[in-house]
């Protein structure tokens, strides 16, 4: 996303601090392959710049186990879900994850529903988080939105996270931007880590 679209839907502008940070990589998984697919190089080079900063990294994965757990997804979706255990289900390939890296399992589109999520980030003492994955208008919008109500501090990529359309993606920075997250892209994670 290049600067000059950045600034219409930006109201804020802030860095993250990568001592109170934490990155958050929603439901990268082969179900939303089309979509992830390309984004994989800004998702990747925002993982490492995290890495390096030493940000903690959280991943999401969304499955379903049993009927107890579809909520209104099943419904919604007539019946389309990601079940447990099947290739869809799994992270996709490419991305850049080590098996010491925090998985969360969720079966709604917040991350903080029904996980664990919340306490681990405020157990290492994390005020901030750094929202990035798949859909940009669905799980990375809503669990944004629960981050912040929870109060934490929110900032939501412009170029790591994708859905499957422009206009919806659009619609969600809008959002983001005038109610909830500071955004920000590659080039402003590595000024703001280059900067701590």
């Amino acid at each position: 996303m290049s600067s000059s679209t950045f600034n219409e839907f930006e109201t804020r502008k802030r860095h993250p601090d990568p001592k109170s940070a934490a990155l958050l990589v929603i439901d990268v998984q082969n179900h939303f392959n089309s979509m992830a697919k390309p984004i994989l190089p800004a998702l990747n080079t925002t993982i490492n710049l995290c890495r390096r900063a030493s940000v903690p990294v959280f991943f999401t994965r969304h499955c379903h186990k049993s009927q107890s757990d579809y909520g209104m997804l099943h419904d919604w979706w007539d019946g389309e879900i990601i079940h447990d255990g099947t290739p869809d289900s799994q992270f996709i390939p490419d991305l850049d994850r080590r098996e010491s890296d925090s998985v969360i399992l969720k079966n709604t589109y917040s991350a903080f529903r029904g996980t664990d999520l919340e306490e681990k980030l405020l157990e290492i003492g994390v005020k901030e988080v750094i929202v990035t994955g798949v859909m940009t208008n669905l799980c990375c919008e809503t669990t944004a939105r629960d981050a912040f109500v929870r109060g934490f501090r929110v900032f939501f990529s412009t170029d790591a996270t994708a859905t499957s359309s422009a206009e919806l993606h659009q619609a969600t920075l809008k959002n983001m931007a005038y109610g909830f997250a500071y955004l920000v892209d590659c080039n402003r994670l590595q000024q703001a880590f280059s900067n701590s």
